[in-house]
């Protein structure tokens, strides 16, 4: 039997990782969680308004990505319906070439239809780019999101200890429920 190189990938970065991991109780996560999305809301007034139109908020409020030719990412997180923690999730991608280094950022995902949150929250394990795209938020002047973002369905932050980032992807990232 053949095992894709996709896995093979992603087993090794989770090896490689493994060290720094620490996989956070419940209690733990909810408190990163909220934290995460408090964060996100103090940065951009922008984020926190279409937060409160959102159906759903997916938060991983610290994924580890690194690499050494092959890289990845892996972290933890849960989706908020109407402010409150529903269920939760991990986030998983791997890579191959050229690359050398860590980060840690968090990740904030809004589903601003039903549908698009049904099809999130029905599947058996939701790959971004495969099962939905992710409009991740650029932004204007005087902190506004770009008009067609503000449109799309399902709606993307990516952050750091320094700020929002951006020009950056979730594409490829896979999101599987996991039980706490």
């Amino acid at each position: 039997m053949m095992v894709p190189l996709r896995h093979l990938l992603v087993t090794a970065f989770i090896l490689f990782f493994s060290f720094s991991a620490h996989a956070a109780s419940s209690t733990e996560l909810n408190a990163t969680v909220h934290e995460a999305l408090k964060n996100l809301y103090s940065k951009s007034s922008a984020a926190q308004s279409l937060g409160r139109k959102a159906r759903g908020i997916l938060v991983f409020p610290k994924v580890l990505k690194g690499g050494l030719v092959i890289g990845g990412e892996y972290g933890e997180g849960a989706l908020l319906q109407g402010g409150k923690i529903q269920s939760y999730y991990n986030i998983i991608s791997a890579s191959i070439g050229f690359q050398l280094g860590a980060q840690v950022r968090s990740q904030v995902v809004m589903f601003m239809t039903q549908q698009a949150l049904n099809d999130f929250v029905n599947s058996e394990g939701w790959e971004a780019g495969v099962d939905g795209s992710i409009a991740i938020a650029e932004f204007g002047a005087g902190e506004a999101i770009d008009t067609k973002t503000a449109k799309a369905p399902i709606i993307g932050f990516i952050s750091d200890n320094k700020g929002l980032m951006y020009n950056l992807t979730l594409e490829g990232s896979k999101i599987t429920k996991i039980e706490k």
